[in-house]
């Protein structure tokens, strides 16, 4: 699977960029940088991904914010661009490299399963109708919902590696993972919301 400049391999980038020891920090504007033309889908799924694994204290803090420009940029057809406030943070070497050490084993199995197949779902127009989605998946996100994080997380970074590769089976899967993550937090926040009515009539009671 080759997403980034031409011979380049995703996971192969994102390793030799972790592996770099001449650097004391990851900008953002690194990945930017060496992800190349088609770097959307693949900053959405680095930004996603932590939410599903576990990853090092103030990672999503970092990661968070971009996902969501993104994303819109994504749903408008929009080339990959972030302003310079998000741009200039950055992660200490070590802490990427042990989020990359995380990330990568899972995308290169990915890599072996993806390739272009079904591409009008992973095309414009659909490619607008996967941006929204990932739009309201990474608001989702964004909010302190518990258990809130990890299934909206995964929609996003099934629909970014199926845009990457224009594999419109993973972008099916992940539509429906992504349905399925509304599903589940809006059950969620309507429990919390019941019980916190439940909680405030026994009060005034």
């Amino acid at each position: 699977m080759r997403n980034t400049e031409e011979g380049v391999v995703f996971s192969e980038a994102l390793r030799a960029l972790a592996d770099d020891t001449s650097r004391e920090r990851i900008a953002i504007s690194d990945l930017l940088a060496a992800l190349g033309d088609r770097a959307i889908g693949a900053l959405m799924f680095i930004f996603a991904v932590p939410n599903v694994l576990p990853t090092p204290p103030g990672t999503s803090t970092v990661l968070g914010p971009p996902l969501i420009f993104l994303a819109a940029q994504l749903a408008f057809g929009r080339k990959p661009w972030l302003p310079k406030f998000i741009t200039k943070r950055s992660l200490a070497r070590t802490d990427f490299l042990a989020l990359i050490n995380r990330i990568v084993p899972w995308l290169e199995r990915a890599e072996k399963l993806l390739r272009p197949r079904a591409t009008f779902l992973a095309s414009p127009p659909m490619e607008y109708v996967v941006g929204l989605m990932c739009l309201v998946l990474a608001v989702v996100l964004a909010l302190p919902i518990p258990l809130g994080n990890m299934l909206p997380a995964l929609g996003i970074a099934m629909l970014a590696l199926g845009i990457l590769e224009r594999d419109g089976y993973w972008v099916a899967a992940g539509l429906a993972v992504g349905a399925g993550a509304l599903v589940f937090v809006s059950g969620v926040v309507f429990a919390m919301i019941k019980a916190g009515l439940f909680l405030l009539t026994q009060m005034l009671a």
